[in-house]
């Protein structure tokens, strides 16, 4: 069975009942009809579960004129986009004028012509319709845009921690650091006043701080002794080979793990790599990401060395404040220390 659209709903307001079955006759074989004779039930029904598509309003009534009665429809965003079609016996132009100003899209003169009230109210309704295809389109067309930019974000963070786990897998030693690194980064560009979502994004992005290693030859990466001067030049390179390896990106994780990779080994006082930056000419991300760095390479065992106890990590930490690192973010860290035993415990 096909099932037949259903008729829209005609509210008319009207304080004289002759009116209101006037209209009635004229708009029933088309319409639903529902009536009130003042303005607080005509609002009444207008703000209920089953809203009116078009209200018939008279101007000249007791207690709430039709003027206020349109302007507390419009006012309400629940009844605002319901049409108000002004019909009264208040032919004068400054009536008509006011019922406009007020919010109605039509204005019809009583004594009324039938055939122009069917008209004009099919015309309204009809608007009324494709205002909320439109609407709802848009609608439907905003939930897929959103669904599709949540699909490319997850995405984008897929492969940003695939990417940071790259350099990772080709050095076993160093275990669950990238996702430690990520946890500490968050912690204090959290309490560096990022926003929530400014340090979810350092988070990821930090993973990516050592991609540049991809580039770096076994034999020079996974040495277990000390590295010859030449091995160490080697070594070093792997932060602009990160950089370049990330630059170009239109991906707000790429774009700030290329200056994470770049910057992290840069030093307070200006001895760091690759460019030897100092103090505050350092991006915010790197002087972060480079006490993040130290301390877990410091809390980690290493072929050439033992794991440090976090008290003895957090001392050289301290001692390397204004010399290796921002003095401000190590008073900073210093202070997550509870936090920050925590992520190890789990992590480790």
């Amino acid at each position: 069975m096909i099932k037949l659209p259903s008729k829209k709903t005609i509210l008319i307001v009207d304080d004289m009942t002759i009116n209101i079955k006037l209209l009635t006759a004229t708009l029933k074989s088309e319409y639903e009809i529902c009536f009130a004779t003042n303005g607080p039930d005509a609002l009444e029904i207008a703000d209920s579960d089953n809203p009116p598509d078009l209200v018939l309003l008279d101007v000249m009534m007791p207690d709430m004129d039709g003027y206020e009665v349109c302007a507390r429809i419009k006012e309400n965003r629940y009844t605002q986009n319901i049409p108000v079609i002004f019909i009264t016996a208040q032919d004068e132009e400054s009536y008509e004028t006011r019922g406009f100003e007020v919010g109605a899209v039509d204005y019809i003169k009583k004594p009324f012509n039938r055939e122009i009230v069917k008209q004009r109210v099919k015309t309204h309704i009809s608007l009324k319709s494709a205002r909320q295809a439109l609407e709802n389109q848009k609608n439907s067309l905003k939930k897929k845009v959103k669904e599709r930019t949540r699909e490319l974000e997850e995405t984008q963070v897929e492969v940003v921690e695939r990417l940071g786990l790259a350099a990772e897998f080709r050095d076993e030693a160093t275990g669950n650091h990238v996702k430690r690194m990520s946890e500490y980064c968050r912690l204090l560009a959290k309490a560096s006043d990022y926003t929530a979502e400014e340090y979810d994004t350092f988070a990821l992005s930090s993973t990516l701080h050592d991609v540049g290693k991809i580039g770096i030859p076994d034999n020079i990466l996974l040495k277990p002794g000390k590295l010859t001067k030449d091995e160490w030049e080697i070594m070093k390179s792997h932060a602009s080979i990160g950089a370049k390896l990330l630059a170009g990106s239109k991906s707000k994780f790429l774009n700030l793990g290329e200056s994470i990779a770049l910057t992290h080994h840069e030093k307070w006082n200006g001895t760091g790599y690759p460019h030897g930056v100092k103090g505050e000419k350092i991006p915010l991300e790197g002087r972060i990401t480079c006490i993040c760095d130290v301390f877990d390479a410091l809390i980690s065992r290493r072929p050439y060395k033992e794991a440090w106890p976090v008290e003895k990590a957090m001392d050289e930490i301290s001692n390397g404040a204004g010399i290796h690192f921002d003095p401000g973010l190590v008073r900073l860290f210093l202070e997550l220390e509870p936090e920050l035993k925590v992520i190890i415990k789990e992590l480790n």
